[in-house]
């Protein structure tokens, strides 16, 4: 089964971490990544732009609308994600629980829907 581990942070914290912190971050994430394809569980982890990036869009109606930011004002932002491939749900929570980030945010764990089943 495929599962989205969605990592969630603080961007705030992050920007704030001292340099060589943020680079030992980002090489166990790294780490992690050479590790879950050594198991088998890896299909694809991406870290994401600022949330100050981000545009959120809305069609209603017909008409299109957009807005510059996030979905919601949050303290924690969405980060980045790991796709992952899992046995069933305690698997997939473990491989999440290793991921460096939970140490600093929260990982959220959901099933990936196929919408062919009949």
């Amino acid at each position: 089964m495929r599962y989205l581990c969605l990592v969630y942070g603080e961007e705030k914290k992050l920007d704030a971490m001292p340099g060589r912190e943020y680079d030992a971050l980002v090489a166990e994430h790294l780490a992690y990544d050479d590790e879950l394809r050594e198991s088998g569980h890896f299909i694809v982890a991406e870290a994401l732009e600022s949330v100050k990036a981000a545009t959120t869009i809305r069609v209603r109606n017909g008409k299109l609308s957009t807005t510059d930011g996030p979905f919601a004002e949050t303290k924690e932002q969405l980060t980045g994600f790991y796709l992952i491939d899992a046995s069933d749900l305690n698997d997939a929570l473990q491989v999440a629980a290793k991921i460096p980030s939970a140490r600093v945010g929260c990982i959220e764990v959901r099933s990936i829907r196929d919408l062919n089943e009949s």
